[in-house]
């Protein structure tokens, strides 16, 4: 499943995570899958200039969840803002998924969240 900014919202990511995950990994914890993919596309939206790109599969038994952008610096921890939003994403991301890494590309960066199928 693919979906990019310039045809998708972060709902539409949310969405379409969701009914994909129930289709091809019953065991999978569904929300926790898509609390990932919206922190991480609502970070690609809100902190880059340009596109994203949400990419979800299944690979040798793992559930790949890829979210590409157009910057290349890497997420970073931050004390959560108790007066306002923000802040907590990144760490909801680094418990939630099974592993997170971020790959460096030609075009930006990838954050690639990643969980064991059983």
């Amino acid at each position: 499943m693919i979906i990019t900014s310039a045809e998708a919202d972060i709902g539409d990511a949310r969405r379409a995570t969701s009914e994909f995950v129930g289709q091809v990994w019953s065991h999978a914890a569904v929300d926790d899958v898509v609390l990932v993919v919206s922190e991480l596309v609502t970070n690609a939206a809100k902190h880059t200039v340009g596109w994203w790109r949400l990419r979800v599969q299944v690979q040798r038994q793992r559930l790949v969840v890829d979210v590409e952008d157009s910057s290349w610096a890497p997420p970073v921890s931050r004390a959560p803002d108790l007066g306002a939003a923000g802040g907590r994403g990144w760490p909801i991301v680094q418990h939630l998924a099974g592993s997170v890494e971020v790959l460096r590309g030609s075009s930006g960066k990838t954050v690639r969240a990643s969980w064991f199928c059983s």
